[in-house]
């Protein structure tokens, strides 16, 4: 089977590339050959199965995602994106990149496909920026979408494209809202949630974090690990009971930053408590305030996805995976 990762040098491509090298395959089907592409490549996991390739490329530019499905890559894990904050800031830019790029992408798949039965698994990361205020406290599978940034905009209307092309048979499409990952390895980004990973990532690693909202703001979480889960586990699965609703929303942890900063005491001490400087910002502030709080996935849980259920597991996670099992003293 070949698998084509787009946005396979960000965090979430880097992780879910490494973990489909570990397995060599999804569900029960062997992974013969895997193609990461990314318009900058960092970090990829050195040992690729078969031809797998590393491939430099701009799916906003026209021809590009063309001549990436033209080997007919069985699963498309559609990850390239700008983040939250970036889109929000570069308006051209977010539409560009998350927009045309996702169209562009899926147009490709409909040419390809003309007189041949090519009609792949597509894995779209969403978010919940997809919703927006006003909210309930506990969000349904049927509650409506109305984003208030353009970056969740722009996720609502590639969802809506994913389902149409669901529809008339051009390929078999699913669209995961992601949580929040958190903790995110390496240095921050852009995306205006990026605080909530580094209030723990830099005082465990024994550096200073800006918190930039108060303890109170509430929000829906889950780790790395679980993002890959959730990515590989709709990779595999049977698609039907989905029906025409493309979209899921995410199995998630409810938690404020005062649950956050309460786990983090408990596994790095008051030492990394004081890593964190207050320093109030209203501009992401207004960001996350819009977003959701908490969600009850009754249709994703019912087809097998999962989450951690505490702060603690989360920061426990980052700690395994990222730093071998210790935080920094003091």
């Amino acid at each position: 089977m070949h698998v084509l990762i787009t946005g396979a040098a960000g965090m979430l491509g880097r992780k879910l590339a490494a973990q489909l090298v570990r397995d060599g395959c999804i569900g029960r089907r062997e992974i013969g050959t895997l193609t990461l592409v990314d318009v900058d490549h960092s970090t990829v996991p050195a040992d690729l199965p078969g031809d797998s390739v590393r491939k430099t490329a701009d799916l906003s530019v026209p021809g590009t995602a063309s001549d990436l499905v033209a080997a007919a890559p069985e699963v498309i894990f559609h990850l390239a994106a700008v983040v939250s904050g970036e889109a929000e800031t570069d308006f051209g830019k977010g539409y560009r990149v998350n927009l045309d790029g996702t169209r562009l992408l899926l147009d490709a798949i409909r040419a390809r496909g003309i007189g041949e039965r090519y009609r792949p698994r597509v894995v779209f990361a969403s978010s919940v920026a997809v919703f927006g205020a006003p909210l309930p406290e506990v969000i349904g599978d049927d509650f409506f979408t109305t984003p208030l940034t353009s970056y969740g905009t722009q996720k609502a209307i590639c969802e809506l494209l994913l389902a149409d092309y669901s529809r008339r048979g051009i390929l078999d499409g699913i669209a995961l809202r992601l949580p929040t990952i958190c903790v995110r390895p390496g240095a921050p980004n852009r995306a205006a949630s990026g605080f909530f990973s580094s209030i723990v990532r830099e005082p465990l690693a024994g550096h200073e974090a800006v918190l930039p909202v108060g303890d109170d703001v509430r929000h829906w979480f889950a780790s790395p690990r679980a993002a890959v889960g959730f990515l590989t586990h709709a990779a595999a699965i049977d698609l039907a009971p989905l029906g025409g609703r493309r979209s899921l929303s995410l199995p998630g942890l409810c938690a404020s930053v005062g649950d956050e900063l309460a786990a983090l005491r408990r596994i790095g001490g008051e030492g990394a408590l004081r890593r964190i400087r207050r320093e109030p910002d209203a501009a992401i502030a207004r960001i996350v305030e819009a977003w959701p709080r908490a969600f009850d996935p009754q249709r994703a849980l019912a087809l097998g996805f999962h989450a951690e259920r505490s702060f603690d597991e989360i920061i426990a996670v980052h700690v395994e995976d990222e730093l071998g099992g210790v935080v920094a003293a003091g």
